[in-house]
């Protein structure tokens, strides 16, 4: 099957991405929306010669690919069911079969509580959806709930509040801690979410924020930009800050002459004292900002004594085996705390499995002593796999400050869970 030109270029150069797809026809008009956890891997199986008669009818009428980008699959699921709604697509499948989908239910009454249901059986209360997937769906709305939009789930009024208030998931309606008008606020926000109008709220709230600081009231304009910025964060969504991380990313594809933006950042660091306790770390930076659903830890099984270089093998080796095994996304670029030794480690751990993706590392300064006798710091140096020869970067430039704060999440990250070790240790003993 012959296709456009421009169609086949946008696909080759997808990002691995998860997210959204639209495909359009000669019209512009949408024919298709689809999910994927990996973009460009689901783009490409459609310029298969073996495809569906429907999915080969399909693509005689593509001309052209949208794709939207989505800080994980549960996300992509809330973006791809709001367009379906919005834009009722001739080649997607009818949800309306045998089967019972989930919806997301609003239920009615002054406290609205927010659960996953398959039946509509409440005329008055709000159903959205139907959705494809209830365990991605369900993940969706943790993520929702966790970002500063805490709802009620108890289907009856409870008399006094639960765990769920203690953890900030709930805002106990039950025992008066939250006005009506507050809560009705809270659940319009999240149905922008359910409905992918995230930009939308986004632009509310920071309006608001700006009313909020007009009138002196500083208080509620820092809970309004805190809201913002995990919304930004979780969400993957560009918040008043999402100017400067796209420079960012701008600025570090250039200095470090990648072949495609660093969308997804996944950084590495190890922690242990004297051995004990060795334990690795590895962060997930979506947009420039961290993607906390996507971290892991690991406790180091294969090393005894001290040998960080050994420790950082083992803990890329079992993380990129995963993905490799479970068919899972990879990072468009990795960022390993430490100098060329470290570097050069992590890259001989891609190399026996047989992937090549871009490495870069920074050494932490180091005390030095000058010629007058006085203490002084030495530059960071930072490394790289695509260049011979190390880098330095100017202060406070937009590639340094984005490669800083992966480094510094990972090393937090890192020192958690190995104090978190320590102390299961000497409560254990």
């Amino acid at each position: 099957m012959n296709y456009p030109q421009t169609l086949k270029e946008k696909i080759l150069s997808a990002y691995e991405s998860p997210g959204v797809y639209l495909i359009r026809d000669a019209a512009s008009v949408v024919q298709y929306v689809g999910k994927a956890k990996n973009l460009k891997k689901r783009l490409l199986s459609y310029l298969r010669t073996d495809l569906s008669r429907k999915t080969a009818a399909l693509m005689q009428k593509a001309q052209d690919v949208e794709l939207k980008l989505c800080a994980s699959e549960d996300l992509a699921l809330l973006l791809e069911a709001s367009l379906i709604r919005q834009l009722k697509p001739r080649y997607n499948v009818s949800l309306r079969d045998d089967k019972s989908f989930p919806f997301v239910k609003i239920s009615g009454g002054d406290f609205p509580a927010i659960y996953i249901t398959r039946k509509k059986d409440d005329l008055g209360g709000l159903y959205i959806g139907p959705y494809t997937n209830a365990k991605l769906l369900k993940n969706a709305l943790k993520i929702i709930r966790s970002s500063g939009f805490a709802y009620r789930s108890c289907k009856r009024m409870p008399k006094r509040s639960c765990v769920y208030h203690k953890i900030n998931l709930c805002p106990a309606c039950c025992i008066g801690a939250i006005s009506v008008k507050e809560y009705a606020r809270n659940i319009d926000n999240i149905i922008l979410i359910l409905n992918g109008k995230t930009d939308l709220l986004i632009r509310n709230l920071t309006s608001s924020m700006q009313d909020r600081s007009r009138v002196l009231d500083f208080e509620a304009a820092a809970r309004l930009r805190d809201q913002i910025t995990v919304l930004s964060e979780s969400l993957g969504v560009s918040g008043p800050r999402g100017v400067n991380r796209k420079k960012e990313s701008e600025d570090l594809r250039n200095k470090l002459g990648l072949s495609k933006l660093p969308i997804r950042i996944e950084g590495f660091d190890i922690s242990n004292i004297s051995g004990n306790q060795a334990v690795g770390s590895m962060v997930s930076f979506y947009n420039g900002a961290p993607d906390k659903n996507n971290y892991r830890r690991f406790r180091i099984k294969t090393v005894c004594g001290i040998d960080d270089y050994k420790m950082l093998a083992e803990v890329v080796r079992r993380r990129y085996s995963r993905i490799l095994k479970e068919k899972g996304v990879l990072p468009d670029l990795l960022l390993i705390d430490g100098g060329k030794g470290q570097l050069q480690t992590a890259v001989k751990q891609l190399e026996y499995l047989h992937l090549k993706l871009p490495v870069v590392s920074i050494a932490k300064p180091r005390n030095i002593t000058l010629a007058n006798g006085l203490r002084g710091r030495k530059d960071e140096y930072i490394y790289s796999s695509c260049k011979s020869r190390h880098l330095k970067f100017l202060e406070d430039t937009p590639a340094i400050n984005l490669i800083r704060r992966v480094r510094d999440e990972a090393h937090r990250f890192a020192l958690a869970y190995h104090q978190l070790l320590r102390k299961r240790a000497l409560i254990g003993g």
